[in-house]
C-alpha cells in the first residue's frame, strides 16, 4: 500500500536536497509555505497518512489532528514538540516520533546577536553599502561585560562557554538551578532581581512551558541598566510582550535582540519591526545545514522504521 507523506513548512526548500526521500512506496509532497490559518492546513493535508513537521511551525493540536482521520505517522524534527497533542495522538493509534538535534546552533546565534548589538556589524554592513563613506557607530566590547542567563541548562551553559572564552562574567537564575550547578557550568548563582539589575547582556535560555510563560515582567525588565542589552533565543512568550514594546519604546534599558515572538512569522505590521533599538531574525536559532541534515535523515529512517513495524525515536506524553 503506497503512504502519501507531506514535508511541511520547508521555507529553504532543501528537505529533498539534504536527504534521500527515496521510500519504497511513499509518495512524497513538499509544502514550502506557512499554511494562512488551521483550516488552510487542514484542507491541503487530508489524506495524508505521514506528515513531517518542522519544530512548531504548524501545531498538531486536537482540533486538527481530528479533522485528518488518515494520519497514521506524525514526526517532528527534534526531540520534544510542545505543539503536538499527544495524548489525543496516542487515543487515535497516531504514532509521534521524534529526531535528534545539532550541537549548538541556537548558543552560536545568541552569540552573534550579542555581537550585533554590540558591534552593529550588520548595521554598518548596509550602510557601506548604501554609499555612506563611512563608520559612525562607537562600539563596545564583550570582554569585561557581565551576561547572565535566564536558564542554565544545556543551552544556557553553552551560551555562558563561549561568553567565558570571550572574557565575560557570568551569572546565572532559573526556578530550579542550584548554586553547585552554576559554579559547575562557570557562573555565579543570583536571585532573578539581581539577575536583571546586574547583567550588560540578559541571554533566556529557557524551555516554554506554564511556569515559564510570562516569567520576564515589566517589573524585571525595570530593573535592567540603561546600558543594558535583552536577547531571548528561546520562545517569544517567556517575556510579556507588551512591557517589552513599553520598555523598548522608552529606551528603558539599551536595546533587545530577538530570533522568537508570541506569533511566527511576526507580522508585517508588527510594532517590533520599527524600533531602531531591535535585533530582529526570524527564529533562526535551530536553522542551520548541519540541524536540518540530522532532521531530514532521520525522518526518513523514522518512516522507513514504522513502515518496518518497530518505530523508532517515539515521542510519549
Amino acid at each position: 500500500m503506497t503512504q502519501s507523506c507531506a514535508i511541511l513548512d520547508d521555507y529553504q526548500n532543501v528537505a529533498t536536497k539534504l536527504a534521500d526521500w527515496s521510500i519504497p512506496d511513499v509518495e512524497i509532497k513538499v509544502f514550502t509555505e506557512p499554511f494562512a490559518d488551521q483550516k488552510a492546513a487542514v484542507k491541503a493535508l487530508k489524506g495524508f497518512s505521514i506528515i513531517c513537521m518542522m519544530r512548531e511551525r504548524t501545531p498538531f493540536q486536537k482540533a486538527t489532528l481530528e479533522q485528518l482521520p488518515d494520519l497514521k505517522l506524525l514526526i517532528t524534527s527534534g526531540a520534544r514538540n510542545a505543539s503536538i497533542d499527544l495524548e489525543y495522538a496516542a487515543s487515535r493509534g497516531i504514532t509521534v516520533c521524534g529526531t535528534e538535534a545539532a550541537g549548538q546552533p541556537t548558543a552560536e546565534l545568541a552569540i552573534g546577536i550579542m555581537l550585533e548589538l554590540a558591534r552593529k556589524v550588520g548595521y554598518e554592513n548596509a550602510r557601506l553599502k548604501q554609499g555612506i563613506p563611512w563608520q559612525s557607530t562607537l562600539g563596545i566590547e564583550l570582554g569585561g561585560k557581565t551576561l547572565g542567563l535566564l536558564g542554565f541548562g544545556k543551552l544556557g551553559n553553552k551560551v555562558g562557554a563561549i561568553g567565558k572564552a570571550i572574557g565575560m562574567k557570568l551569572i546565572a537564575w532559573s526556578q530550579n538551578l542550584t548554586a553547585e550547578k552554576a559554579k559547575e557550568g562557570g557562573a555565579t548563582l543570583v536571585s532573578k532581581e539581581d539577575l536583571f539589575r546586574q547583567s550588560d547582556f540578559l541571554s533566556i535560555h529557557l524551555v516554554l512551558s506554564p511556569r515559564s510563560r510570562g516569567l520576564v515582567t515589566a517589573t524585571d525588565l525595570a530593573l535592567m541598566k540603561p546600558t543594558a542589552f535583552l536577547i531571548n533565543t528561546s520562545r517569544g512568550p517567556i517575556i510579556e510582550e507588551a512591557a517589552l514594546l513599553s520598555a523598548l519604546g522608552q529606551r528603558k534599558f539599551a536595546g533587545a535582540g530577538l530570533d522568537t515572538f508570541d506569533v511566527e512569522p511576526l507580522p508585517v505590521s508588527h510594532p517590533l519591526r520599527r524600533l531602531e533599538n531591535v535585533v530582529l531574525t526570524p527564529h533562526l536559532g535551530y536553522v542551520s545545514q548541519e540541524g536540518y541534515k540530522i532532521y531530514y535523515t532521520q525522518m526518513v529512517e523514522d518512516i522507513k522504521a514504522w513502515i518496518a513495524g518497530s518505530p523508532v525515536r517515539v515521542l510519549k506524553k
